[in-house]
């Protein structure tokens, strides 16, 4: 889960990628990136930290250029150090810098290809590094003093038929253009739209169309699956199907948890998805619990409201809002380590007690994961007074670990991993506990686009889209994602020095 923005403009676009890395900081906390073109220089500034934190004034004045792109990261394999943050630059052919949400499940063997065969250098860990220099060697070897949008569509073809996983992609080639491409399974979004200005039309690519329209930008579609788009430094726009076979096959959890409910990813309202999810979940909750007493459904801010209130409408139920958040606190589900996770859920939250006291609560969860913070926030509602604390979650168990982009645990520390629902109610202290059924949230999310005949579930039903997916790789995942291995991220991390300043990639003086 990171966040991708690339702006094709008619005057300095520094200002508008900020913009639009806020706007999509929700897919990342743990660093930020931009880099700009001002005809054949390239600026970048990129660290860790928020994206209020990474740019101050003197950078911004430094990012020059009509064209530039951004990103926004945390980290899917236990590391956060900032030699990771993107975009990752290249000089060879043209200078090219990337960056990419998702992940690419054979990075090892590529980076062995690479140094084997392409006789490149890896520098770090990230597979976005692998996936720009697969791209770079690709765009290299056509051999073409100036590129064509057919010779960039022909290597991106050729990166297709090497990288496997997950990516949505977005990278700029130094004075020509920018280019945004999509793994032939969609799974992870990217969309783009256009703004009329007096000097002329402006484009820009992005993670999620909300980050389009908070800029003035009107959406014009989401790339298809293996599609790529490439928009050129004069603003002419040229896109190609590049693979054979695609089929979309988006990420389900998009819907349910990372997209922000403004969005409209694939044809699908983030929003009113959920609000159907909420209603499944209701006509679940009255099938299975006919004489339940509950009084009150209190959301667990922010992502589960819309499936709230949509609950309490169709069961008749009072809608409270229970929990007031402290927004300056980060979302738990990115920090690493169990102990920085409890901690964190106490400060981030704070119990109105009168919407609890002497009261049968439904506390609604957009999902469980870990289930660290599920049990605090229950135990908060006893504290403020409740009866009883019913448990419910708009998505089913999480069962198995992402390994398309999504940081979750590895399968041991997955709560649903190996246990029953009652086995689950008892380890995070709910008086009752229900899931929503597969079938019905895909039927929620299908509702918005019929046209999509699957979706990528496997973190609740183990089936990987991508496909190659072996027991050696997820042990190989188990031993990255862990909290020991994220403890000793973070420790490496605090040891590293970083440079602050922007860099002008010509001219690093």
């Amino acid at each position: 889960m990171c966040g991708i923005v690339g702006i094709v403009g008619q005057s300095y676009v520094n200002q508008g990628i900020y913009d639009a890395l806020t706007v999509l900081q929700h897919r990342g906390q743990d660093a930020a990136g931009i880099v700009t073109c001002d005809g054949d220089r390239l600026f970048l500034r990129k660290d860790n930290g928020m994206v209020r934190d990474v740019f101050r004034n003197r950078h911004m004045r430094r990012l020059v250029g009509n064209m530039g792109i951004g990103h926004v990261r945390y980290p899917t394999a236990g590391t956060s150090s900032s030699a990771e943050a993107q975009p990752f630059y290249v000089n060879s052919p043209y200078g090219i810098t990337l960056a990419h949400n998702g992940n690419l499940t054979n990075s090892a063997k590529l980076a062995e290809d690479i140094f084997k065969a392409d006789l490149r250098h890896i520098n770090t860990n990230s597979d976005s590094e692998v996936l720009l220099n697969v791209f770079a060697h690709e765009l290299q070897q056509l051999g073409k003093l100036v590129p064509q949008p057919d010779d960039i569509f022909e290597a991106v073809a050729r990166v297709h038929s090497r990288v496997e996983g997950a990516y949505a992609v977005v990278a700029m080639i130094t004075g020509y253009g920018i280019l945004a491409f999509r793994d032939p399974h969609g799974v992870r979004p990217v969309c783009y739209g256009r703004r009329e200005t007096e000097q002329g039309t402006e484009w820009m690519v992005a993670s999620e169309s909300v980050a389009l329209s908070a800029l003035g930008f009107q959406l014009v579609r989401d790339l298809a699956p293996g599609e790529a788009i490439y928009l050129s430094e004069a603003g002419e726009v040229y896109t190609r199907q590049c693979v054979a076979e695609p089929v979309l096959r988006p990420c389900i959890f998009e819907q349910v948890y990372l997209a922000r409910p403004d969005s409209i990813i694939d044809g699908i309202s983030v929003y009113k998805a959920r609000l159907r999810m909420g209603e499944k979940l209701a006509e679940k909750i009255v099938r299975e619990w006919k004489d339940h007493d509950i009084d009150v459904i209190i959301p667990i801010p922010d992502t589960s409201r819309t499936a709230a209130l949509q609950m309490a409408n169709y069961m008749e139920v009072k809608y409270r809002e229970g929990f007031i958040k402290n927004r300056y606190i980060g979302r738990t589900f990115i920090m690493p380590g169990q102990q920085q996770r409890r901690k964190s859920v106490r400060q981030k939250l704070n119990a109105i007690e009168l919407e609890f006291q002497g009261k049968n609560v439904l506390l609604v969860d957009d999902s469980i994961v870990r289930g660290t913070t599920c049990n605090e926030i229950i135990q908060m509602a006893r504290e403020a007074g409740a009866r009883k604390v019913y448990f419910a979650s708009a998505a089913p168990a999480v069962i198995y670990p992402n390994v398309y982009g999504i940081d979750m645990p590895s399968a041991s520390e997955l709560i649903a991993h190996g246990r029953s629902v009652d086995e689950i109610c008892e380890k995070i202290g709910a008086d009752g506990l229900i899931y929503q059924d597969l079938d019905d949230l895909v039927a929620a999310c299908r509702e918005g686009n019929p046209a999509i005949d699957e979706f990528d579930c496997s973190v609740f039903d183990g089936r990987y889209v991508a496909g190659n997916i072996s027991e050696d790789y997820l042990e190989h995942l188990e031993q990255q994602r862990n909290d020991a291995a994220k403890a000793k991220s973070d420790h490496d991390r605090n040891m590293a020095l970083a440079d602050n300043e922007v860099m002008d990639l010509h001219n690093a003086s």
